[in-house]
Formats: structure tokens, C-alpha cells, sequence
């Protein structure tokens, strides 16, 4: 299943126009010259190991170039949080299979198309350290000269990388495209850094940028949707209550934020059905049922006060996760929709 990583690089980057941005903030001059842009289009398939779909996302556009060459653009969005060594080696593995596919449908041609390979990297580890071309990773005998002699008898390969970490903010604001682009890119350099919450309001009016567009409504929430998700805490989805007040009226941003809370409590009710059926057999399967319930309905609220940016102290937090009944639950769950203070959810006040 992908995650929420995948899912939102995909609607932002799949799209001909955002994907147009991305390659020409990375590609060679020469070469955005020489692309004729009109002709950018997504084709369907991946080419990435299905283990490795929670981590990476791939996608494949054609173009032509100017003179009517055909050409094939490979873009890899990578969410691992940690840098791999070996990604020139599966690029390279990426770039053969799709070559291969292109063989099979043009049985015709006796030349393949260029295909341009790109990483996206936007981990929160720091920049990316692994080494860019294939021949790099193989254990060449000591010496300059020597090596230059063995790196002719080794495979050349080679990706370009957009490291979004090793980029200033007001660079990727001056970046060419749309502005759900350039709001894409702040968002996954920034969002796992710690910084987000004290970002997110000097980016009001990209916000607004967003929301002005034919599909505005649309791309507002999928942006707000995977700010609450990559960062779980208050003072984010403060930020991002704040912002979407700033952008819509106060009826709209609060469905929002309502929307959100009620599938959190999906999720917590599916994860707490999964606990109780794997202790229910354990322990009996409707006692075990029973309990996972409880435990789901716990989790919503905890998580829809989050949302709301509601703290709940630790004895509070214990004292919703230890709940048994589940009227109680429900009242508080029901109360937890619209709370701003612990004093609206719980039957007396939390000092």
C-alpha cells in the first residue's frame, strides 16, 4: 500500500506541467533548450521493486526534443530516511528494464531513446552522500592513472540528483513552475526537519497561490492532508489551522481539519481492530476484539486533539488509553470534534 510520502509525490510531481518544473530545475541547460515542453507526457508502468514501493516512487514521461527525437525521462522520488550507497547500481537496473520494454514495443528500431535518469532525495538525514555514478562503486586498483584504465573496463553510468535538503528555502521558492510545485518542494525539504510548524506561516501566500487554481480546492487539501500526516505533533497542525483560516473562510478550513480527525479515527479504529484480533487469539477472540475497540476509540481522540492542537499531558493520555467503557469514549470522542480546551472533552475539568 503506498504511503503518504508516495501518494503526495505522485499528485504533485505526476502531472505533466509540475513534472515539467522538476526536470528543468535539475536538467542541463542544453538539454531544457532542447526539449520541446508541449510534448511532456506521464506514461503508465513502474519499474521500481515492488518491496521497495513504501520508500520510492518512479515516474516515466516521454518528450521529444526539438528536432523530433524521441526522449525518455525517469524520475525517481526517493523517501528513504537514510541515504543509499548502492542507488547508482539499482538506477542503472531501473534504466536496463525500461529500456527493455521499450525494445519489446518497437521491434522496428534499430537505436534506443535517450532516458534520462533523476533522483529526488528529501530525507531528513542531511544531504545525500552516495556516489552518483555507477563506476564509483567498483574496487578499482590504487592509483590515478592506473584507475583511469580500469574505469573504461567497468559499466558508465550515471543519474542526476535534486537534493531538496541541500537547498536554500528562497531558492526553491525562485524555482520555474506552478505554484503547487514550488509548495510541493518546501514542503518535503522541510517536513521532516523539525522546522515546518515555524515555516508554514511565511508560505501563506503560496498557499493562497494554490488555492487560486482551477483545482485549487483539491490540491489545498492533499498538501494540508500530507503536512498533518508527515508530522505528528501540535504545533504543526496549529500552523496548518492557522494557515488554511488565512486562505479560506473559518467554516471551510475547520471541515478540513474535521475531515482529517475522522479518518485519523478510521485509521485508529482499523489499527486497534488488527491489536484486538491478534490478541483475541491469545486471549479469546472477543475479549481480544473488544479490547482492540477500546483502544482504537482512545487513539481517535488522542490524535483529533493533536489535530486540533489540544495538549493532553501524559496522565490525561493515560487516563483516555486506560478508559473501559465505551460510552465514555464515545462521549469524549464526540466532544474531541470541535474541543480547543482538555475541559471541553473530558467530564471535568484537567488542571
Amino acid at each position: 500500500m503506498s504511503g503518504p510520502h508516495d501518494l503526495f509525490a505522485r499528485y504533485t510531481f505526476g502531472h505533466p506541467e509540475r513534472a515539467a518544473a522538476e526536470l528543468r530545475a535539475v536538467l542541463p541547460a542544453h538539454v531544457v533548450s532542447e526539449v520541446d515542453w508541449s510534448s511532456l507526457r506521464r506514461e503508465p508502468g513502474s519499474v521500481v521493486d515492488p518491496e521497495l514501493r513504501e520508500t520510492e516512487s518512479d515516474l516515466l514521461f516521454t518528450a521529444r526534443m526539438r528536432t523530433g527525437q524521441p526522449l525518455l525521462l525517469y524520475v525517481l522520488l526517493e523517501h528513504q530516511s537514510s541515504v543509499d550507497r548502492w542507488m547508482a547500481l539499482r538506477m542503472l537496473r531501473y534504466v536496463v528494464r525500461q529500456v527493455e520494454r521499450w525494445r519489446q514495443e518497437h521491434l522496428e528500431s534499430t537505436r534506443l531513446p535517450v532516458i534520462i535518469p533523476l533522483v529526488m532525495y528529501h530525507g531528513p538525514d542531511g544531504a545525500w552522500t552516495a556516489p552518483r555514478r555507477v563506476e564509483d562503486l567498483f574496487d578499482l586498483p590504487e592509483g590515478e592513472e592506473t584507475q583511469t584504465h580500469w574505469r573504461a573496463l567497468v559499466p558508465r553510468f550515471e543519474y542526476l540528483l535534486d537534493d531538496l535538503t541541500a537547498e536554500r528555502e528562497e531558492a526553491l521558492r525562485a524555482r520555474w513552475g506552478p505554484p503547487l510545485a514550488r509548495l510541493a518542494w518546501l514542503v518535503l525539504r522541510y517536513g521532516r526537519t523539525g522546522e515546518l510548524a515555524r515555516k508554514l506561516p511565511d508560505w501563506v501566500t503560496l498557499f493562497a497561490q494554490v488555492h487560486a487554481d482551477a483545482e485549487g480546492a483539491e490540491h489545498l487539501v492533499v498538501v494540508i492532508r500530507y503536512l498533518l500526516w508527515v508530522e505528528r505533533n501540535a504545533a504543526v497542525h496549529a500552523a496548518a489551522r492557522r494557515v488554511l483560516h488565512s486562505v479560506l473562510d473559518g467554516q471551510r478550513a475547520e471541515e478540513l481539519m474535521r475531515t482529517w480527525a475522522e479518518e485519523m479515527l478510521e485509521q485508529g479504529v482499523q489499527k486497534g481492530l488488527e491489536k484486538g484480533l491478534a490478541r483475541g487469539r491469545e486471549e479469546g477472540r472477543e475479549e481480544g476484539l473488544q479490547q482492540g475497540l477500546l483502544r482504537g476509540r482512545a487513539e481517535a481522540i488522542l490524535r483529533i486533539l493533536t489535530v486540533r492542537g489540544v495538549h493532553a499531558d501524559e496522565e490525561t493520555r493515560q487516563r483516555i488509553l486506560t478508559c473501559t467503557d465505551m460510552a465514555t469514549l464515545d462521549r469524549w470522542f464526540d466532544r474531541s470534534l470541535n474541543a480547543t480546551i482538555l475541559s471541553d472533552v473530558l467530564d471535568e475539568r484537567v488542571q
